[in-house]
């Protein structure tokens, strides 16, 4: 009896997956139900990418004192090393020979090598990429090329059938398959990718799958995969794709400037808990709460104040902080962006221009010559440290300069020669005429002291 049930549900859910897509799920023979001509299709637009470059090499401070390597007989330690990743890639323009990748994946790369499904190899030039949502466009020559034409993936579902296509550990167009188990997802613990509205999928997903194609069953581009959730490092049905939405803006900036110039807002904001909404005298948990309102920014002059929930932007309802952080971080700078928050109980409205971040931004070489290659600017919501700690942000750092030999783009300087900062201006005045400086530092979770000469 049990025995019956189960096989009629499984002919059920072949009849749906059948009706579901389109003939392109049918094999040849026009009744057995399968991927593999869908799969056949989408293929060629799947690369595989290898990439070499170097990094900066970790030292040993001790090993860098000349008079400890002449006592040992012991040699300089290299400034750099090699590296090589493996990857996939989406081709999503054929005539220009525009692919979507993620950002660590060709991160360090000096050589991008692309691999086509039949067989070619084409060098591949890097146009730009974003860390904060891991995203990178390449170009190769447009020479026989297929592409994957886009979904919208703000129609996706729960439930909805997913295809994951890369080259997992190096082995070549390999294919998996699963549902969307969750949508606007973030990891845990946060990581190096800020912006994070992640499709959860269980379509099995693996190192080397970083940058492949998440697809669904009318072969549309719905995702570009990117990370996965384990403690061994092999799949446990948990894995996260950028939806292609996200991706798509962030293409169409890179292509236009190079670069993802990234709006501010100015606000430091958390979730709105039923803890606090009842403090507040509100009747929702869902919404932004912010926290803090950095003076003089697009969020003080369009009259937000600290207290205020954010309930929605541009007409689209905001549920917590992190999708306030993306609704804000994927707007251009200059665009006029309508907001709907509570105070007092009240609904209200304004209208804010997205600031530049980089509009307040100080060069080290007016400065102090020890910073040399560095940019500062006010600490804001780029740093997850924004209203939890004062102090300016290291915004920028050129590589290969003085700067980077002790300093990071995301940093932030809390004191100067054991003098508390709060502001760009308390620290142009902490390291004027200082002929050494005594850096506190705090990076991700960890805080140290740094001497620069």
């Amino acid at each position: 009896m049990n025995r019956n049930i189960l096989t009629g549900g499984v002919m059920i859910l072949l009849l749906v997956l059948s009706q579901a897509a389109t003939a392109q799920i049918v094999d040849r023979d026009g009744s057995t139900p399968s991927l593999a001509p869908l799969v056949e299709q989408v293929s060629p637009a799947v690369v595989n990418i290898a990439t070499r470059g170097t990094v900066e090499a970790e030292r040993n401070p001790l090993l860098d004192d000349p008079f400890f390597r002449r006592f040992f007989d012991m040699p300089e330690q290299p400034r750099e090393r090699q590296v090589q990743s493996l990857g996939s890639g989406v081709i999503v323009d054929a005539e220009a020979g525009i692919l979507l990748t993620n950002h660590h994946v060709v991160r360090n790369a000096d050589r991008i090598r692309i691999g086509l499904h039949d067989g070619r190899e084409l060098n591949a030039e890097l146009v730009g990429s974003d860390p904060a949502t891991d995203i990178a466009v390449l170009q190769v020559p447009p020479e026989d090329l297929e592409a994957l034409p886009l979904a919208d993936s703000d129609a996706l579902r729960v439930g909805d059938y997913t295809i994951a296509i890369g080259n997992p550990f190096g082995l070549d167009h390999t294919v998996t398959t699963g549902v969307v188990s969750g949508l606007e997802r973030t990891l845990p613990g946060g990581g190096p990718v800020r912006m994070q509205s992640f499709i959860q999928t269980d379509a099995s997903i693996n190192p080397g799958n970083s940058g492949g194609a998440l697809i669904n069953l009318r072969g549309e581009l719905i995702g570009i995969n990117t990370a996965i959730l384990s403690r061994g490092g092999g799949n446990i049905g948990i894995g996260f794709a950028v939806p292609i939405n996200m991706a798509a803006q962030v293409m169409d900036q890179i292509l236009e400037f190079g670069e993802v110039r990234r709006g501010v807002l100015g606000v430091r904001v958390q979730d709105l808990t039923a803890d606090i909404a009842e403090a507040f005298g509100i009747d929702r948990n869902e919404g932004a709460l912010i926290a803090q309102v950095t003076p003089g920014s697009s969020a003080d002059e369009a009259g937000l104040q600290a207290g205020d929930v954010v309930v929605a932007v541009a007409g689209r309802s905001i549920s917590g902080s992190n999708e306030l952080v993306n609704a804000i971080g994927m707007q251009r700078i200059g665009d006029e962006v309508a907001i709907t928050y509570l105070r007092d109980g009240e609904t209200r409205e304004t209208t804010a221009v997205v600031g530049d971040p980089e509009a307040g931004q100080v060069s080290a070489a007016v400065l102090h010559p020890s910073l040399e290659g560095a940019a500062f600017s006010e600490l804001d919501e780029r740093s997850p440290l924004f209203g939890e700690v004062s102090g300016v942000l290291v915004s920028d750092v050129e590589r290969g300069s003085r700067a980077s030999e002790y300093l990071r783009a995301g940093d932030v300087i809390t004191s100067v020669n054991r003098r508390g900062v709060a502001s760009l201006e308390d620290f142009r005045q902490s390291v004027d005429d200082q002929s050494q400086l005594l850096l506190n530092l705090r990076r991700g979770g960890q805080a140290f002291f740094i001497v620069v000469r």
